[in-house]
């Protein structure tokens, strides 16, 4: 942690090497969340990049308020935000896998099932509002606090949770209509184990 605050440190000072080992540290988790704000690869790409560019021209402003990865989070979700706006097109879940149950060794039908499911879980998330499915993508695949979703979307924490409430209940009612009451169970099992947020 004393590490990273130097390096950021540094950074903030204009330090090229320093931005490129926090580039480094944080690739990967950005380049996720492009994917599932976009759907696509290319898209994820370009985000990513607009991101970092947007961290490294915003960061002598990096006051230290929140977590450099919740500030991040925040700047990539926007930059997506803007591409699809610009684009008109709508957001993709890429990978659903953090929505649906553990995975304990399925058999061949149940795979099948699974996948299944989630095919119908995205297409749900498809047809959902586009804020309502930021607040999902950043609660269930992030793995956010009502808080640091809040920060990334510039949104009090209440209005977060209500968000996310309406959010589940209508995609619940989505995979219900559809008949797929396994995905809609494992959207409310996966809210109530409490999933903090990982380091």
């Amino acid at each position: 942690m004393k590490d990273q605050e130097h390096i950021i440190a540094r950074a903030r000072r204009g330090d090229a090497d320093a931005f490129e080992q926090l580039v480094a540290a944080y690739r990967n988790q950005v380049f996720r969340l492009a994917l599932r704000m976009c759907g696509n690869e290319a898209d994820a790409d370009e985000v990513a990049q607009e991101a970092f560019l947007s961290a490294w021209k915003g960061l002598p402003n990096f006051r230290g308020e929140s977590r450099f990865s919740t500030w991040l989070y925040q700047l990539t979700t926007h930059a997506a935000i803007d591409l699809m706006r610009r684009e008109k097109r709508q957001a993709a879940a890429e990978d659903i896998d953090g929505i649906t149950a553990a995975d304990d060794g399925p058999s061949p039908q149940q795979q099948v099932e699974r996948a299944e499911t989630r095919r119908e879980v995205r297409s749900a998330l498809m047809q959902l509002p586009e804020e309502y499915r930021q607040v999902l993508v950043l609660r269930f695949m992030q793995e956010l606090s009502y808080e640091e979703i809040g920060q990334t979307l510039k949104l009090p924490a209440g209005t977060v949770k209500s968000r996310l409430n309406r959010a589940k209940a209508q995609l619940k009612d989505i995979l219900s209509r559809s008949g797929n009451l396994f995905g809609a169970v494992s959207v409310i099992h996966t809210e109530q184990q409490g999933k903090e947020v990982q380091p």
